[in-house]
């Protein structure tokens, strides 16, 4: 069964809180307004053990908020999402508690595969070029990355989620602005350790999902081979972050993180011996494709 409504999906991730409101019917999606918060529980997490007091109250003002906008603009059911960061702090029932309380919905904590799937549904569905045969979908976020694997107009086949994400790596090995040569290498390393050994299915085309890769859009276009990266590093290693947030209009917080979210996009790359293409919709379309469809309750 497939309804007709406006609805919204708020993402609370590692490095932002977003927000998704569409019109959807019929298995598409009109996008209607889209907000982002940089929230950063990850780091807080990753810093003192636990989500600090302030910002589970920060967290909680800023889905009350775009649960507010989603409403203003006529949506009929929200549904909150939350990832890595969330799922692994140990006190997520009381961030839970103060975004339902909040936000006035359920907050539901989705685990890597979950996130793996409905990234590769929100990709494959919403692309404007449908890829023909096996596609693999690559989610790089702020506290892990998914890869999935699975025919373009079918289910996912295989996938698997990793405790990498930009703001992890960011924060972990990146001090210097812009970032020396000897901390990038650092992130190479632990971005190779990470996948050594990894064999995922083959694949005959490959799209990037995730705050890095709609961040590289403006950097670097839509297509991202191995040497398009390679361009990417040298030009954020060599520039200051606001210099290259204000040329190319992104959040200077987004660009911190852009390096370490580009060696594991590139280091996907690499082992799919692929080029990866900017996909159009991830891990929130994802979301309200399912919840239109009437496989995901709100």
């Amino acid at each position: 069964m497939c309804i007709k409504l406006i609805c919204a999906c708020i993402d609370i991730g590692s490095n932002t809180t977003r927000l998704l409101v569409a019109d959807a019917g019929e298995g598409q999606l009109r996008e209607l307004v889209t907000q982002r918060a940089f929230t950063r529980l990850g780091k807080s997490l990753a810093s003192s053990g636990s989500i600090p007091a302030e910002k589970i109250t920060e967290t909680a003002e800023v889905v009350a908020t775009q649960a507010k906008v989603a409403r203003e603009v006529g949506a009929e059911r929200i549904v909150a999402v939350a990832t890595a960061a969330i799922r692994d702090a140990p006190n997520r029932d009381q961030l839970l508690t103060a975004v339902e309380e909040a936000g006035g919905m359920a907050l539901d904590v989705l685990s890597g595969e979950e996130e793996a799937r409905l990234s590769f549904v929100g990709a494959t569905r919403t692309m404007l070029q449908p890829a023909n045969g096996t596609i693999a979908v690559i989610d790089v976020g702020g506290g892990s990355s998914e890869i999935a694997v699975g025919e373009a107009d079918g289910m996912m086949a295989w996938s698997a989620s990793f405790r990498i994400g930009s703001g992890f790596l960011a924060d972990s090995y990146l001090r210097a602005d812009p970032p020396s040569a000897d901390e990038l290498e650092k992130v190479r390393r632990h971005v190779a350790g990470t996948f050594e050994g990894l064999e995922p299915p083959p694949a005959r085309d490959a799209v990037a999902v995730g705050g890095t890769a709609t961040s590289l859009r403006r950097l670097l276009g839509a297509e991202l081979s191995h040497e398009t990266l390679e361009r990417g590093i040298r030009v954020l290693c060599t520039t200051a972050i606001a210099d290259v947030a204000a040329r190319f209009e992104l959040d200077p917080e987004r660009v911190r993180l852009l390096p370490a979210g580009i060696l594991v996009l590139e280091a996907i790359s690499d082992l799919l011996a692929l080029p990866l293409r900017i996909a159009r919709g991830g891990l929130r379309e994802g979301v309200l494709l399912e919840l239109v469809e009437g496989r995901r309750l709100a």
